[in-house]
């Protein structure tokens, strides 16, 4: 374990700079992945704890050959739970002899795996290697004697991307398990006995090598850059402002004017027109959510509708969802939810209903990545 450990490491510091971002969390039915190996097992077990027997792995009375299968999901680029099924021909080294040691178990486990290149490195779409410790519980069961008992493991997964959906696999784990072949007893549970001492407990190092295939979507998203979004929406607004400082200049500037003229000269009536100019602003929302995500974000509203009020401006609030996610009416509906939730905000913040418009633009793809799409947009007509 040590060994693949360090080669691992030796490839990471070797591995070309690539790019890592932030992601959001995906569906449910999003990650999921399949494996299957070849595995090659070295067995130990409390009936050699005395006996002068080679300790070597690759002695044929305590080594097999087997396979394994497991299904998956990655709830986070970093962290996932897996259920691994692991055995087939094993030894129970009893004696130095092969012919008599020869088995046929199973060992099925639950497992947290996590992903250490993504949580120390950053997701990238395009890493090629990934280093996942992991651990995991169970059951165990020796098939030639109807014998169970219960089972921990620890290990190393090492996976190499060959393709979007397609990794090559190199998993090395160690198992401990309660005395399951002891003299093969009689059938059914065998008392706990490995919480005192390993070498009292059967056990079996394994190292598989395999492939392992992403089902449905398997990358992960950018999340938006809601400082920047932010950032942006100030400036739109410090735009805005600049503006109507600037007519209200114009303004003072033409009264004072007309103030000052002779009284010999003929009146001629003025009429000032403020127009008021200004970009969107954004409200975003949460996957499949009418609730505002940040009540930050309604501080940009809050000083458009300052403008508008002054200016007694109409409003024009849009709402939008991604056309990704849900159907084409779904969407529609939620646009509309969303618009109508900033809309009533407005309305908290002293803007007239009756100068508020609202539309439903459904489900859109405009904007990238698709989760910018998730938002109400507010504007002055």
């Amino acid at each position: 374990m040590l060994a693949v450990a360090s080669l691992s490491l030796n490839a990471m510091a070797q591995e070309d700079p690539t790019e890592k971002y932030s992601v959001s969390t995906n569906s449910f039915w999003s990650n999921w992945f399949i494996s299957a190996d070849v595995m090659y097992g070295a067995f130990y077990t409390n009936e050699e704890a005395d006996a002068n027997f080679s300790k070597s792995p690759l002695k044929s009375f305590r080594s097999n050959i087997g396979a394994s299968v497991a299904i998956g999901k990655w709830f986070t680029p970093g962290f996932g739970l897996r259920t691994k099924f692991q055995g087939i021909w094993g030894r129970n080294v009893q004696t130095e002899d092969a012919s008599t040691n020869a088995v046929k178990f199973w060992n099925l486990q639950e497992q947290a795996l996590f992903n250490l290149s993504n949580m120390f490195c950053g997701y990238s779409e395009t890493r090629v290697w990934n280093f996942i410790p992991y651990f995991g519980f169970g059951a165990v069961r020796n098939m030639s004697d109807n014998i169970y008992a219960d089972n921990v493991s620890v290990g190393i997964l090492n996976t190499w991307k060959l393709s979007k959906r397609v990794l090559l696999n190199l998993d090395v784990n160690f198992n401990v398990a309660n005395d399951y072949d002891a003299f093969r007893a009689a059938n059914g549970f065998v008392a706990n006995n490995y919480g005192s001492s390993i070498k009292n407990s059967d056990r079996f190092f394994a190292a598989e090598l395999g492939l392992t295939f992403n089902l449905g979507k398997c990358t992960w998203n950018k999340t938006p850059d809601v400082d920047a979004i932010k950032a942006l929406s100030q400036g739109q607004i410090d735009a805005l402002n600049a503006q109507l400082s600037d007519a209200q200049a114009e303004n003072a500037r033409l009264k004072d004017m007309l103030a000052n003229q002779p009284k010999t000269a003929p009146v001629v009536e003025t009429k000032t027109v403020t127009k008021v100019l200004a970009a969107p602003v954004s409200v975003f929302f949460n996957i499949g959510k009418a609730k505002v995500a940040s009540k930050k974000d309604l501080q940009n509203v809050s000083d458009l509708a300052k403008v508008a009020k002054d200016n007694n401006s109409k409003i024009v609030v849009t709402g939008y969802a991604d056309s990704k996610t849900g159907s084409a009416a779904y969407n529609q509906k939620l646009s509309e939810k969303r618009a109508k939730t900033v809309a009533d905000e407005l309305v908290k913040m002293g803007v007239s209903r009756d100068n508020i418009e609202v539309v439903a633009a459904g489900g859109v793809n405009t904007l990238s990545p698709i989760n910018y799409n998730r938002r109400a947009t507010v504007e002055i007509k």
